[in-house]
């Protein structure tokens, strides 16, 4: 991948060795636990051994507890400029901004830019405490997508999925998650959780969820290859073996020895490839409506 081709974003935070400005779980704003949050108590159920729902439980009572808060504010500055791998974010980021303001512009509709926040071991966002060990996140109380870097090194060592193209994918997945907040449907995903209809599973609304970030991942691939003609050949198979490589079943297989379709959050390696390879092939927003889609 000719990445370099890309424009630079100025909205990449380096909040690295900060140490993600303060300790302790907390959720800001007081009104429940959000949709970003939810997904991060189940990737930390998956990578403990915990059962996810006793984790949101135990949450759920000491929040209660506790007055309002404000949103946790993450410091930060640029990058260094002698810093390449952070150079490669920010041109993933820059055209992903690209390709998202004119598709917006098209609609009518105007694209704010997330941050991007880089940081090492552990972070404190709108969201809540992370630590890296969750992977990278979008968080819509902040609009900001964290990243641990470390995290592209365990893509080649753990998942066997190398290539900077699949490291573009994973920044555009979670990019997809921002462009789902702007057209509201994260907004209409949190409010159905609140009203008890079904989170996880195999066809549950948060595999839906990730299914279309994995599909608008694939749209932002067309559309940039269509502008910058920067892929290089194995590219998209790189793309595609990485979300081969981060399906529920497989993830569970490897972690516990068993697959539990209840338990899907992000859907299977299968479903991945087919929703991403269905935005790449179209560049169309319209192909990526996996909530009225009858087969994931």
């Amino acid at each position: 991948m000719e990445w370099r081709k890309g424009r630079r974003s100025d909205n990449v935070v380096d909040a690295r060795g900060e140490g993600g400005g303060g300790g302790g779980m907390r959720f800001g704003g007081g009104k429940g636990l959000g949709l970003g949050a939810i997904l991060l108590i189940v990737g930390i159920g998956w990578l403990t051994g915990q059962d996810p729902l006793q984790i949101l439980g135990q949450l759920a009572g000491q929040m209660e507890q506790q007055q309002q808060t404000a949103p946790a504010n993450v410091g930060g500055k640029a990058p260094p400029a002698n810093d390449e791998q952070a150079e490669f974010v920010a041109s993933i980021l820059g055209d992903t901004e690209d390709t998202w303001k004119a598709l917006f512009a098209q609609a009518g509709k105007q694209y704010r830019d997330p941050k991007l926040v880089l940081f090492s071991g552990q972070v404190n966002s709108a969201c809540g405490f992370a630590s890296s060990a969750v992977g990278p996140f979008y968080c819509p109380g902040d609009q900001r997508v964290y990243l641990d870097m470390t995290f592209f090194r365990e893509m080649e060592t753990r998942f066997k999925a190398a290539g900077d193209f699949a490291q573009a994918y994973v920044i555009a997945h979670e990019i997809g998650h921002h462009v789902q907040t702007l057209l509201g449907v994260s907004a209409k995903v949190d409010a159905a959780r609140r009203n008890g209809q079904r989170m996880e599973g195999d066809n549950g609304l948060l595999v839906r969820q990730e299914l279309q970030a994995d599909c608008l991942a694939g749209v932002w691939a067309y559309q940039a290859q269509k502008r910058l003609n920067w892929l290089e050949p194995g590219d998209v198979e790189e793309a595609l073996n990485a979300a081969n490589a981060i399906g529920d079943d497989r993830l569970q297989q490897q972690g516990q020895g068993r697959v539990v379709p209840d338990s899907f959050t992000h859907g299977t390696s299968q479903q991945r490839v087919r929703w991403f390879k269905a935005g790449f092939s179209s560049g169309d927003v319209n192909s990526c409506d996996t909530f009225a889609a009858r087969s994931l």
